[in-house]
């Protein structure tokens, strides 16, 4: 995750002629291309804003409006007129989604932080990733009663993950977006409003492009480190697709001292186990998005830090707008129900990673002999907080982050020990007959808590089922359980 979730600057791309590029970058004043949005300097921190047309890297490097406008070169001016104004006349969602897939392409073609590069994925690495999904998909057949949920498997490169997974980064961030967008018009006077439109909708383009920016970079950022289309629980794929990143899976197995093989097979077992849930409890996904949605309701604008950066907004210090918003400008609600929100949303997201969890282990254990390492590893990776919770704690004030997965990886395995994989799975059906957050406290009182006997009820619809003469002397009462069975 960037240290300036919401500043204007970008990591410098590579000049495609090497030294020579680098030659003519530093002579045309800034180096500032087509290809960043804002035609503003390096990443702040490399010099700090504002340090004037005499400081490091060339005239205004650090500076967004000198390294926009210092060198006068009407080439680059003209430019930087037209993204400047591309950035202010923006009219469309809270969001500038345009800009956030250009800013995370750029991120993306950066490499990650360890230097690993972005690459298309070869066909050897496709056939891997397709044999492995299918492998997985076979062992998972003794492991859980829900059959296949993928209908191919696809090895994505970074770049084709954040296309990928960009329509569900929007459905989940535009409501706390649209929160601050709204905040930012209403922290004028009421008075004034009426006057300010122009600067009410300036404001607005502004904070979609800031929310732009940030989710462009947390999202590039992000796409270094996933390895599949499921890490943080959620499916940000689209429905059906298995998705793994053989680059991403490299890294990660690098320092293992497990066979790539086997690390790849393991996430292949992640990634088929979660599209299995996804694709037959039709009911997850949006509840899910639902809890997330939930708890963004309860978020609240800090209005008055919000009020006094507008009303001390210097056009020549924009870094002061950029570090209010990286301070935060999200306070959850202190309420019952914003707790409860909270509490729904982190059960939730356990339950998912804890059958998960449970599910690969009972089908790789007995196959895999680094079955409890990468099991080990994986806990660490998601529990000790990684780039998922972080992005999202920038984004929304949320911690993506499953809590309890132990306590819910636990109470899954008892119930699959009590009632078997078909009674455990059952419990799916409804989001009413899932594990609360109490339960998980006394995992041992659910898992045998006396349970209603689901071969009664199929024998009692059943019955009902063989009777259809039911009814038929009182029209309006047919028509009543016609409109029952709808």
């Amino acid at each position: 995750m960037s240290d300036t979730p919401f500043g204007f600057g970008l990591p410098p791309e590579e000049p495609d002629d090497g030294d020579e590029g680098k030659k003519k970058d530093q002579q045309s004043g800034g180096g500032q291309g087509p290809a960043n949005p804002f035609g503003f300097g390096g990443l702040p921190g490399a010099g700090g804003f504002g340090q004037g047309p005499g400081g490091p890297g060339g005239p205004g490097a650090d500076n967004p409006f000198a390294a926009m406008f210092g060198s006068l070169n009407p080439t680059d001016l003209g430019a930087a007129f037209q993204q400047l104004g591309q950035m202010l006349s923006y009219e469309g969602g809270p969001v500038n989604w345009d800009m956030a897939k250009q800013i995370a392409r750029q991120t993306v073609s950066q490499g990650s932080p360890d230097g690993t590069k972005d690459a298309s994925v070869g066909p050897a690495e496709r056939k891997s990733v397709e044999e492995a999904v299918r492998l997985a998909d076979l062992w998972l057949d003794d492991a859980t009663s829900l059959p296949s949920g993928a209908a191919s498997a696809v090895a994505w490169s970074r770049a084709e993950w954040v296309e990928a997974t960009l329509p569900a980064w929007k459905e989940l961030v535009d409501p706390v977006a649209e929160r601050v967008g709204t905040a930012m018009g209403d922290v004028l006077p009421e008075e004034m409003q009426a006057m300010a439109g122009p600067l009410i909708g300036m404001m607005r383009s502004m904070g979609g492009a800031m929310f732009g920016t940030q989710i462009g970079q947390a999202v590039g950022v992000l796409a270094g480190e996933v390895v599949g289309s499921s890490d943080i629980g959620l499916p940000l794929g689209p429905a059906g697709k298995a998705a793994l990143l053989p680059v991403n899976i490299e890294t990660f197995g690098k320092d293992l001292s497990v066979p790539q093989e086997e690390v790849r097979l393991y996430l292949a077992l992640r990634e088929a186990a979660h599209q299995r849930l996804f694709a037959h409890v039709p009911w997850l996904r949006s509840h899910l998005f639902g809890a997330v949605d939930g708890y963004a309701r309860g978020i609240k604008v800090d209005t008055a830090k919000l009020e006094d950066v507008v009303g001390q907004f210097d056009p020549q210090n924009p870094e002061q707008l950029q570090e209010a918003l990286q301070q935060g400008m999200f306070q959850p609600e202190d309420t019952p129900e914003q707790k409860a929100a909270l509490a729904r949303l982190e059960t939730a997201l356990a339950l998912v990673e804890g059958w998960v969890d449970a599910v690969v282990h009972a089908a790789a254990k007995p196959r895999l002999a680094s079955a409890d390492a990468l099991r080990e590893t994986l806990r660490r990776r998601r529990a000790s907080g990684g780039p998922a919770e972080q992005t999202f704690a920038t984004l929304i004030g949320l911690e993506l982050r499953p809590r309890r997965l132990r306590d819910a990886s636990r109470l899954w395995a008892s119930l699959t020990d009590a009632r078997g994989v078909d009674g455990r799975d059952a419990l799916w059906h409804h989001p009413d007959m899932l594990p609360t957050a109490t339960d998980l406290d006394d995992p041992d009182g659910f898992v045998h808590r006396e349970q209603i006997d689901f071969s009664e009820l199929d024998k009692m619809l059943g019955e009902a089922a063989d009777k259809p003469d039911l009814g038929k002397k009182d029209d309006g009462e047919d028509e009543n359980r016609g409109d029952d069975a709808g």
